[in-house]
């Protein structure tokens, strides 16, 4: 129980050191105004340097990388051995909730690239 708390408060305060020490840092970093704006061969800029980001695309990237998440949690399955049976009515349920969660992102409307 001590060696827990003690390990927990050397993880509060070594953070609140970083967290002091990239202030401390920082705080010359940020004071020049011009660092921060863009640049474009010297000139003033002509328009709007930020683009707004589409939100559908925003929207595609998350689910594609909760359904890739999803996958690689299929591999490790395909390793383990023991009951054949229970594992593959597993996966095939595992399966089964990542196709309904994909037919649910289309139903939505979440995959389609036009308004």
């Amino acid at each position: 129980m001590i060696s827990s708390l003690l390990g927990f408060a050397f993880c509060v305060v070594l953070c609140l050191i970083l967290l002091a020490l990239s202030m401390i840092i920082s705080k010359g970093v940020l004071s020049d105004r011009e660092k921060g704006s863009s640049y474009e061969c010297g000139f003033e800029p002509m328009g709007p340097t930020r683009v707004p980001f589409s939100l559908r695309f925003f929207l595609v990237a998350v689910i594609f990388l909760v359904f890739d998440l999803e996958v690689v949690l299929l591999f490790p399955c395909v390793l383990l051995s023991g009951n054949v049976w229970l594992l593959s009515l597993m996966l095939w349920l595992f399966l089964f909730l990542i196709g309904l969660g994909l037919g649910y992102e289309w139903s939505e409307g979440s995959l389609d690239w036009k308004e």
